[in-house]
């Protein structure tokens, strides 16, 4: 596969977070479907946590089972040292900053839900640079046909990513198209941009890396999110709304898996 070919397909991989986006401009939901969305999202981000974590530990059982093979054992240490500092990272950079804006605004408040969309945003970003990366490897490496694959699974798994950016946006101010193209450049746009580095560089600490920082960013937005969801008060409603959501994003995980992804 050519490297404009490559180009192409991961940003078309990443170009399918807009299609979710436009349910952050719904508006006159009941309360009841407002909480729903909002928790729904979280289930796909809770899987995400769950996805990414994986991931990345990968490559470090990997190294730990070569070390005690008899394999060097500073490989291991590298890959766990990079995994611990990215994911401490991600979740505490995103504490502070959100903290630093709530100082300027007069004191400790709830987050918005715009913090919580481009939070949201920016931990997905970070996700979808090292899906990048995967796409760019595998094209780079003359495995043209899962390359193929890993586009479709990322594309169908971005669309559900551009819901969870945009189902907090439901209370509040209405987000304008710019706002929300914006996020989605954020939250997409590093698919494509990993891509391009994926195909001239093969590098699995780098992986662990975007993957242990998105990991961080996207704790931090889950429990904003479940904190959001407990302001409604309909602990029933928000129970069932995280189990769909959690659930709808394994069932596409498997259907990848089953297609080879």
């Amino acid at each position: 596969m050519s490297f404009a070919q490559t180009v192409a397909l991961a940003a078309f991989a990443g170009g399918t977070i807009f299609l979710g986006l436009p349910v952050g401009r719904l508006r006159g939901l009941p309360r009841k479907w407002q909480a729903a969305l909002t928790t729904g999202a979280g289930g796909v981000i809770l899987f995400l946590i769950y996805d990414v974590l994986s991931q990345a530990v990968e490559p470090v059982k990997a190294a730990l089972d070569s070390a005690r093979a008899g394999g060097s054992a500073g490989q291991f240490a590298a890959y766990a040292l990079t995994l611990g500092v990215s994911i401490a990272v991600g979740l505490l950079s995103v504490t502070y900053l959100t903290s630093r804006m709530a100082a300027r605004q007069g004191g400790v408040i709830p987050i918005t839900p715009r913090q919580v969309a481009l939070g949201t945003a920016v931990g997905l970003g970070l996700h979808n640079f090292s899906e990048g990366l995967a796409i760019g490897q595998s094209a780079a490496t003359g495995a043209t046909a899962f390359a193929l694959i890993l586009v479709i699974g990322f594309a169908m798994h971005n669309a559900t990513e551009g819901f969870a950016i945009a189902a907090p946006l439901g209370q509040g101010e209405l987000p304008s198209w710019s706002f929300l193209g914006a996020a989605g450049v954020v939250g997409g746009g590093p698919t494509f941009a990993g891509g391009v580095l994926g195909y001239a560089i093969v590098s699995p600490i780098l992986s662990i890396l975007f993957l242990g920082l998105a990991a961080g960013a996207l704790i931090f937005v889950f429990n904003e999110m479940m904190a959001v969801s407990r302001r409604f008060s309909v602990p029933i409603v928000t129970g069932v709304a995280l189990t769909i959501g959690l659930l709808a994003a394994f069932g596409t995980d498997f259907i990848l898996t089953a297609a080879g992804a």
